[in-house]
């Protein structure tokens, strides 16, 4: 059967355009995975993703994800509540085109809407700055949360593209 996807790519040229969402309290902590550690990336991408039609990455072989989370360009930081897991992001920085790229960014189900997602996307805008790019950017399409959208426009990223694809 095949379904319509509506498809954007967001991006935000400057950290002054962040709108940015506070801690909701001093409970959570957002680090990078330093060392990666795939099992992480892995454990994050097949419970977050399982919602939201996330497949590429389900073929891969733990040789695939070590070399992925390993690669100098990615960046793995997650968000704890004390001892437990509760979402991540990846950042991919692409330096022939001098931009960051917000891979994946998600929140596990028991924590959602809590305004935690607000905050994890400010965190990932704030530590891709970082980079001194000249952008950051993230696509987002009619499968991911139901906030998603509207959370990456609150934060100040703006759309430069919009499709429609057949899945």
């Amino acid at each position: 059967m095949n379904k319509k996807i509506n498809r954007n790519n967001l991006e935000i040229n400057s950290l002054n355009e962040l709108v940015e969402s506070d801690i909701p309290n001093e409970d959570y902590e957002i680090k990078l995975i330093n060392p990666p550690d795939f099992q992480l990336n892995k454990f994050f991408y097949k419970s977050i993703g399982k919602n939201h039609n996330w497949i590429d990455r389900l073929i891969w072989t733990e040789k695939q994800w070590i070399n992925f989370t390993t690669n100098k360009n990615t960046k793995t930081y997650v968000l704890k509540k004390k001892d437990d897991l509760v979402g991540y992001f990846e950042l991919l920085l692409h330096h022939d085109k001098n931009e960051v790229e917000i891979a994946y960014l998600g929140i596990l189900g028991e924590y959602q809407n809590k305004r935690l997602g607000s905050y994890l996307l400010s965190t990932a805008i704030k530590k891709s700055f970082l980079n001194k790019p000249n952008r950051v950017w993230v696509h987002t399409c009619s499968l991911d949360h139901r906030n998603a959208l509207s959370n990456y426009l609150s934060r100040g990223m703006k759309i430069f593209k919009r499709e429609s694809v057949i899945i």
